[in-house]
C-alpha cells in the first residue's frame, strides 16, 4: 500500500486538517508521502516530516502561486502516474475538494468523500463514513486504484511522529488549459484569533443565548482563553453569527481540547460536529438538555451569570 497526502498550506504553515490526515495515514502506512504545491514552499518540508511524512514532494513554481485547483490536479496526476500511489488523501477544504474532484475525473478513479476515519484491512484501505444522520459509521471501499479519499475536517488531530522526510523536487508540467484561469483577487477573512478548525479552545453559543448581542460575552471569554467562538445552525439561520463559525452536520467538524457549549440543546446534527472534542463543558438552564448526556462537565444554571463569573475568574488568574 502506498499513500500520498495533499498538504494544503496557508501562508507559511500547512493546514491543521492536512497534518491530521498525514498523521493518520502515517500511522497506517509508515511509507506515506506528502505533496506540497505552490511558490516558495520548499521551507514547509520540515513541518511535513515532523508529522510522519517519509518522503516530501515539493512542486515549487511561480505558476502555482495562486491557489487554483486545475494546475494542482496536473501535478498530482503526474506524481501518481510516476510513482503508482495506491491511495491519495485530502483534508477537506474548498480547494482540496476541487482538486479531489478534478483528479478523480482525470484518472477515472473513485472518490469517497466526507470520510470520518480510515483503517487498513489486509493491504487495502477502508474508509469510514457517517450514515443514518451520523448515528453510525459504515465501511466504504474502492473498486480500483488509485483510491481517492476526502477526509472530513477535524476528524484527525495532528500528532508529531517524525518521518524520514526525504525531500524530492517535482518537475512541474502543466496542461495548456490549466493556465487559462487567472486569479484577479484573493480576499482574506478578517479575524483576530484562530479559526474554529485551528483553535484548541472553542466557546460555542446556541439559541439559548437569547440574542445575537449575547455573543459579545462569548467573544470576551474566548479572547481570554486564546480560543475562538463557534455557533449552531439555528444561530446561523437566524442571522445571529456568521456561517463560517457553524459546527455540525451542515457546518464544520471540530476537535478542540476544550469545547464550552453555552445554551446549546445538543441536537444530533450539532453533536456530530463536536463530539471528538477532548473535554466538553455544557452550560444550560434545562437540566434535561440532551447535550448533558455526552458532556464531561454539566452546569445547570443561567448561562449569562455563569459566563460572567467564568470570564472574571479567567481574567483574575491571568492577572
Amino acid at each position: 500500500m502506498s499513500t500520498l497526502v495533499f498538504l494544503e498550506h496557508h501562508g507559511s504553515n500547512i493546514t491543521k486538517p492536512s497534518l491530521g490526515v498525514l498523521s493518520k495515514a502515517a500511522s497506517l502506512d509508515p511509507d506515506t508521502s506528502g505533496i506540497i504545491i505552490g511558490s516558495g514552499v520548499s521551507g514547509l518540508a520540515a513541518e511535513a516530516a515532523r508529522y510522519g511524512a517519509a518522503r516530501v514532494f515539493i512542486a515549487d513554481d511561480a505558476r502555482l502561486e495562486a491557489p487554483l485547483p486545475q494546475a494542482r490536479v496536473d501535478v498530482i496526476a503526474g506524481l501518481v502516474a510516476l510513482h503508482g500511489f495506491g491511495n491519495v488523501l485530502f483534508g477537506a477544504s474548498v480547494l482540496a475538494s476541487d482538486i479531489a474532484g478534478g483528479l478523480a475525473a482525470r484518472l477515472d478513479a473513485g472518490l469517497n468523500w466526507d470520510l470520518a476515519d480510515l483503517a487498513v484491512e489486509g493491504d487495502t484501505l477502508v474508509g469510514k463514513r457517517s450514515a443514518l444522520g451520523d448515528t453510525v459509521l459504515v465501511d466504504v471501499g474502492w473498486s480500483a486504484e488509485p483510491r481517492l479519499g476526502l477526509i472530513r475536517a477535524g476528524s484527525f488531530e495532528p500528532a508529531e511522529t517524525p518521518g524520514a522526510g526525504a525531500v524530492e523536487q517535482v518537475a512541474v508540467a502543466l496542461e495548456d488549459f490549466s493556465v487559462k484561469a487567472q486569479m484577479v483577487e484573493q480576499a482574506h477573512e478578517e479575524q483576530t484569533g484562530p479559526s474554529i478548525e485551528e483553535a484548541d479552545i472553542l466557546v460555542a453559543g446556541g439559541r439559548g443565548l437569547g440574542s445575537p448581542e449575547a455573543f459579545k460575552e462569548l467573544e470576551g471569554l474566548a479572547a481570554l482563553l486564546g480560543g475562538a467562538v463557534a455557533s449552531t445552525r439555528a444561530v446561523v439561520d437566524s442571522g445571529w453569527y456568521p456561517y463560517q463559525t457553524q459546527v455540525g452536520q451542515t457546518g464544520k467538524t471540530v476537535a478542540p481540547k476544550l469545547y464550552i457549549a453555552c445554551g446549546i440543546s445538543g441536537a444530533i446534527q450539532h453533536k456530530v460536529g463536536m463530539q471528538s472534542s477532548q473535554i466538553i463543558v455544557s452550560i444550560n438552564k434545562d437540566p434535561n438538555a440532551a447535550i448533558f448526556d455526552f458532556s464531561d462537565l454539566s452546569v445547570v444554571g443561567d448561562l449569562h451569570a455563569v459566563i460572567s463569573k467564568l470570564t472574571a475568574l479567567v481574567a483574575e488568574r491571568k492577572g
